[in-house]
């Protein structure tokens, strides 16, 4: 498609958007009594207004049935998590035995490692992407000190080569390859927090495990935003937190993936708590542990019910829409983005330079751009005029159009202010 950076043309592609009509079942902050334009919902999505309805219904049942909440509400709590199965699965590609809910993203990971990061031997070694988010890397840190080894030895960083921004295929194979027979684990973000960058899951998992190595994966800024089939991928574990693409709230339950081969396992360890029992046998409080069958096994702790409400009422609008729908728009609306960067960057004799992959297949819907030239306070100017975007040291800005809340006209709108920020220095 030829694009136009006019506001009719914005306004025709929206009008032809099958996805439009969600951006109004969202609540939208307003600077200066308007309306923003959100584009970080890499960081944390938009409120869904039918989310105060999930939550309610909890705490009305909590109100009226107190403690028979558990059996008698609408949505009986002791298994409230059971309903994330089906409408989980197709936004991960996964079995819905191979799913469930619980605790937070990096805690979920380590425990997660307790099951599929054994060190034996010479086999020790994990690999990582370099500049992978804070929260992987001090996890990594720690994990290898709790078996005793140095995060020099045991800690292995796939890097960008000299004066490019991403990390190229053939450098992950390469690692993996060198490392060899050293190699206990492969666990990398599925798309880079910095650059946005999406990486090969299905060849990276397959290149791992043939070395012998468990391969898992932090989805962080991929569940719900990119196309995933880690059962068919053969995956062995997966994690990633709710409140990004798919609109939880802050800080809010973490979804697990666990691949069916190794449900039947007795062999392989775990942290156990009684969540994780025998669901027709739990309220027995029996001393030995018999775990759920798939990935439910691998709870611990009553679930936070409060908590999950607002996810369900995320993962049952995804369900409504359907990923190949949000994929669809998502590279409509970042091409159509990436457009307006171009021409603006032009209009003002700018030097912007964008760092997230060029082709689709190796970005979703995030745009990371560097503002040569410019400086914090265009950042301050884009945020005091109603643009909600995300500064990264030295000068880079991210954009996420979210293809659920995020419109043609907005990319439009946005331009119009860069330009204003730039020229009006």
């Amino acid at each position: 498609m030829t694009f136009q950076n006019t506001r009719e043309f914005a306004k025709q592609l929206d009008a032809e958007d099958s996805l439009n009509q969600y951006q109004d079942q969202f609540i939208f902050p307003k600077v200066n009594d308007k309306r923003v334009i959100y584009f970080t919902g890499n960081s944390l999505g938009l409120q869904p207004k039918r989310t105060k309805a999930y939550i309610d219904e909890v705490m009305n049942d909590w109100a009226d049935l107190a403690v028979e909440g558990h059996f008698y509400a609408e949505k009986p709590w002791w298994d409230y998590q059971e309903r994330f199965a089906e409408p989980l699965s197709k936004i991960v590609g996964a079995l819905p035995s191979e799913v469930t809910v619980m605790n937070t993203l990096t805690v979920n990971l380590h425990l997660l490692m307790v099951s599929f990061y054994q060190p034996k031997g010479k086999r020790y070694k994990i690999i990582c992407e370099e500049k992978a988010f804070p929260s992987d890397q001090y996890m990594f840190q720690s994990q290898v000190h709790f078996h005793g080894y140095k995060t020099e030895d045991a800690i292995v960083e796939i890097k960008r080569r000299e004066g490019e921004h991403n990390i190229r295929l053939e450098d992950v194979l390469a690692k993996i390859e060198e490392v060899g027979d050293e190699l206990a684990l492969v666990l990398i973000g599925g798309v880079n927090y910095y650059t946005g960058q999406v990486f090969d899951i299905k060849t990276i998992t397959e290149a791992g495990q043939k070395a012998g190595a468990k391969v898992g994966w932090d989805l962080a800024h991929a569940a719900g935003n990119i196309k995933l089939q880690l059962h068919d991928w053969n995956v062995d574990f997966a994690a990633w937190c709710s409140y990004k693409y798919m609109n939880s709230g802050p800080g809010n339950a973490s979804g697990c993936f666990v691949h069916e081969k190794h449900h039947n396992d007795p062999d392989l360890p775990r942290f156990a708590g009684w969540w994780g029992h025998n669901k027709e046998r739990r309220f027995k409080m029996e001393p030995n542990f018999d775990p759920v069958h798939g990935a439910d096994g691998w709870q611990i702790s009553n679930l936070p019910v409060l908590s999950l409400a607002p996810y369900l009422a995320s993962v049952e609008m995804f369900a409504e829409v359907g990923m190949d729908a949000l994929i669809a728009k998502r590279d409509k609306i970042t091409s159509y983005l990436e457009f307006i960067l171009h021409e603006i960057d032009q209009e003002v004799k700018g030097n912007f330079e964008i760092i997230t992959p060029s082709n689709p297949e190796e970005r979703a819907s995030q745009l990371s751009v560097f503002l040569h030239g410019e400086g914090r306070s265009l950042f301050d100017y884009l945020m005091k005029n109603g643009v909600i975007t995300d500064w990264r040291e030295p000068n880079v800005i991210r954009l996420a159009p979210v293809p659920l809340y995020c419109s043609y006209e907005d990319m439009y709108d946005f331009g119009q202010i860069l330009k204003k920020g730039i020229l009006g220095k």
